[in-house]
């Protein structure tokens, strides 16, 4: 790996109704963090209602055999690593949210400055 910082970014188009798929881009972020890769996620079509506040306190990740952990569990990691998150305008609206709705450590972003990020990342990921 060259001393230039890596960078990935995650693009999470899933919401609320499908919670088995609400965690992942939290997970592979928080772990590229850990190591040392610069990591995003952007919210996009349905994922911006994963980021409304009381979601992340309420909805469990379910896993095989009943249980599983709640989404904040997988937030607060990622957020704590240091990865960013960022949300779309017109997917806000899309769901009739303002950032006011959203959970702290949430940016907003332009496709302009999200095709930008995408171009410079060494890998992106969508989900």
């Amino acid at each position: 790996m060259s001393e230039e910082t890596k960078k990935i970014l995650y693009v999470q188009t899933h919401g609320v109704d499908t919670p088995e798929r609400s965690a992942t881009p939290f997970f592979l972020a928080a772990a590229a963090a850990a190591m040392d890769i610069e990591a995003a996620i952007y919210f996009t079509m349905n994922g911006p209602t994963l980021l409304k506040k009381g979601v992340p306190e309420t909805l469990v990740v379910p896993k095989a055999g009943g249980g599983g952990a709640k989404l904040k569990h997988f937030i607060d990691q990622a957020l704590e690593l240091g990865v960013k998150l960022y949300v779309c305008q017109p997917s806000l609206d899309l769901h009739g949210l303002t950032m006011d709705d959203l959970i702290e450590g949430v940016q907003m972003i332009g496709g302009a400055a999200f095709n930008l990020m995408a171009l410079e990342a060494d890998a992106v990921v969508a989900f």
